[in-house]
């Protein structure tokens, strides 16, 4: 059996950002930002737990929150942090906040396939980590990983095995494992069979 574990980074600087003056696209920004005080305690308290104990492969998004968050759980089992760019957050494709419609979230998650300039759509986000897991999933029969992530991305990942919404309620073989609800860290762990397919997942909470 192999295990992954799919984890949300951790808390972002946000709240004491000021002035920005630069010429920096959203996408890019998006990427750089880094976790927040709080959120790199926050990241260090949870790879501590005895769940995260004989990992044997941690991966992360290429954005800073999630290496940032990821380095943790490396630290922890002895581990370096691998990082792939297509572990990344949904690409929204708009240059600024205020050029998202009020729906945007909710029309993505009812239509998978709903996205705007350059963006991407929930299809492109999951068939894009599904490749990724698969191949993890070959290459790594019996181990333990981290993968640590974004909460959109992972939602439309999860939703090759799982029933979601975007008010909540995400199933598995029609068994509520989640109410939708993302904090930091939010973890899930996925057992696979070595045909790679998915016998088990458990939303974790600590």
């Amino acid at each position: 059996m192999t295990t992954i574990y799919l984890i949300r980074h951790s808390e972002p600087f946000k709240d004491h950002r000021g002035i920005e003056e630069d010429n920096e696209s959203l996408l890019f920004k998006n990427i750089k930002t880094p976790l927040s005080i709080y959120g790199e305690k926050y990241a260090e308290e949870i790879s501590l737990n005895d769940e995260f104990s004989n990992i044997d492969i941690v991966w992360s998004s290429n954005y800073v929150r999630a290496m940032s968050t990821a380095k943790y759980f490396a630290y922890k089992n002895n581990l370096k942090v691998n990082i792939s760019d297509q572990l990344g957050e949904r690409i929204h494709g708009v240059d600024s906040w205020d050029q998202l419609p009020e729906d945007f979230e909710r029309h993505q998650f009812e239509d998978f396939n709903y996205k705007i300039g350059t963006g991407e759509c929930g299809n492109e986000v999951k068939e894009r980590l599904l490749n990724f897991i698969n191949r993890l999933l070959d290459n790594n029969k019996g181990k333990r990983i981290i993968v640590v992530g974004h909460a959109t991305a992972t939602a439309f990942l999860l939703s090759n095995w799982m029933n979601i919404n975007y008010s909540g309620n995400y199933s598995f073989n029609e068994k509520e494992i989640f109410n939708g609800v993302w904090n930091y860290c939010e973890t899930f762990k996925l057992e696979f069979d070595d045909n790679n397919n998915l016998i088990n997942i458990e939303n974790i909470k600590f």
